[in-house]
C-alpha cells in the first residue's frame, strides 16, 4: 500500500516538490555558509520523494546549541513559509476523504520543514 501511495504522490506533485528542494539545496551548497542548510534541503527532498512508510524522529546528536541556532536561522529564512505551505495543502486535502492520507504526509513534511536540524528520517 505504501508503494501505491508513493507512486500517486510522485505523479501528482511530489516529484516537482522534490526537484524544488534539490535545486534549493544545490544553490545553498554553492556557498560555504549554506552547506548545512543545503544538506537539510536534501533530507527534506528525500522525504518528499517517498513519504509513505517513513517517519521523522528527533535525534540526540551532539550538535546541541548549534542545532537550535541553525533551526532559528532556518525558520526565519524560509522554514516558516514552507511549513505554512505544507499546512495549507494539508488543509485542502483533509477536505476530501480520499485526500486524508496525503494530507497526513504534508503534516509530516511540515514538521520536518519547520525545524529540520536535530531530526532524522527513518
Amino acid at each position: 500500500m505504501n508503494f501505491i501511495g508513493n507512486l500517486i504522490w510522485l505523479l501528482f506533485g511530489g516529484l516537482a516538490a522534490a526537484l524544488g528542494y534539490i535545486v534549493g539545496g544545490f544553490l545553498l551548497c554553492l556557498t560555504i555558509v549554506g552547506i548545512p542548510f543545503g544538506i537539510q534541503c536534501f533530507k527534506i527532498a528525500g522525504l518528499v520523494l517517498w513519504p509513505f512508510g517513513r517517519q521523522v524522529v528527533s535525534t540526540n546528536s551532539g550538535t546541541g546549541c548549534f542545532s537550535i541556532l541553525f533551526n532559528i536561522i532556518w525558520l526565519l529564512c524560509g522554514g516558516l513559509y514552507t511549513a505554512v505551505v505544507h499546512l495549507f495543502f494539508a488543509a485542502l486535502l483533509f477536505i476530501t476523504i480520499i485526500g486524508i492520507p496525503f494530507a497526513r504526509q504534508h503534516l509530516k513534511l511540515m514538521e520536518l520543514s519547520l525545524m529540520p536540524f536535530g531530526k532524522q528520517v527513518i
